[in-house]
């Protein structure tokens, strides 16, 4: 059975709630999932550090953290500043950060609109294998987007990870893991600003583009309701038991096992 916490407030998607309950599970893995809302990049960026660190101590079951950002640019690993095709000067009058991480990839915008997804997860579920989970990652948004809205997207074998439609990614990966625990994520266009990645070489590609939920359809989606279709797909492919947590019990599990670790 799915379980859910106080504050939890999806209220529309509740009807959903049995879709787990119907799916045969392979590997049993308990799943938290905590839907934030709209989060800074840096506190979302040091929550993660926090969590990673308690899942490393195998203080916290996997957990999978939601979120909308204000406008940002982060550059990965592999990224190249000249990927960002605005100055320094007119991104701070506009008020847009760049953080450079340690995520895989190149240069990603997060913005209003766009579900961003940090899986803090021990793989250890998936043998210690960083390709397939990334491949997993990739087929919750596969599954879901035929499913739920008779999209056929696609992941790009050879060359590119994140999810395409018609040769545009709709979601973009790039995670990173330490000690055999992930961080960092994806990003999936929902009702995101597209006209924003004109600010960046997205990825790096200069020959593919972007799309959105919302540029497929034609129409704005119910972000909420997109937001409980993520975590039910996280639930049906990875085979987890997942619950919705509060970001006030979120907060309460981390104080409690920072207490408990100090005495």
């Amino acid at each position: 059975m799915v379980q859910r916490s106080r504050g939890f407030s999806l209220g529309k998607c509740k009807k959903d709630i049995d879709f787990f309950e119907k799916f045969e599970r392979k590997v049993e893995m308990k799943l938290n999932v905590c839907y934030l809302e709209m989060v800074e990049y840096e506190d979302a960026l040091h929550l993660q550090e926090r969590l990673h660190k308690l899942r490393v101590a195998n203080e916290l079951e996997d957990t999978l953290l939601l979120l909308q950002h204000p406008p940002v640019i982060t550059i990965g690993r592999r990224g190249k500043w000249e990927n960002i095709l605005i100055s320094k000067e007119k991104l701070l009058q506009m008020g847009v950060k760049v953080f450079e991480v340690t995520r895989g990839g190149d240069v990603t915008y997060h913005g209003p609109g766009q579900i961003v997804g940090y899986p803090i997860f021990d793989l250890g579920t998936v043998g210690k294998d960083i390709k397939r989970f990334v491949w997993l990652l990739e087929e919750v948004f596969i599954n879901l987007l035929k499913d739920e809205y008779g999209i056929e997207a696609y992941r790009d074998e050879k060359q590119y990870t994140g999810v395409w439609v018609g040769g545009e990614k709709i979601v973009a990966i790039g995670i990173a893991v330490k000690k055999w625990i992930t961080m960092h994520g994806f990003a999936f266009n929902v009702n995101t600003n597209l006209e924003h990645f004109s600010w960046i070489i997205p990825c790096g590609l200069k020959d593919r583009g972007v799309t959105s939920l919302e540029k497929l359809l034609g129409h704005k989606v119910e972000f909420d309701d997109v937001v409980y279709k993520v975590a039910k797909y996280f639930g049906k492919v990875f085979g987890a038991k997942f619950r919705f947590i509060s970001k006030e019990d979120l907060e309460e599990i981390i104080k409690i096992k920072v207490e408990d670790s100090e005495r």
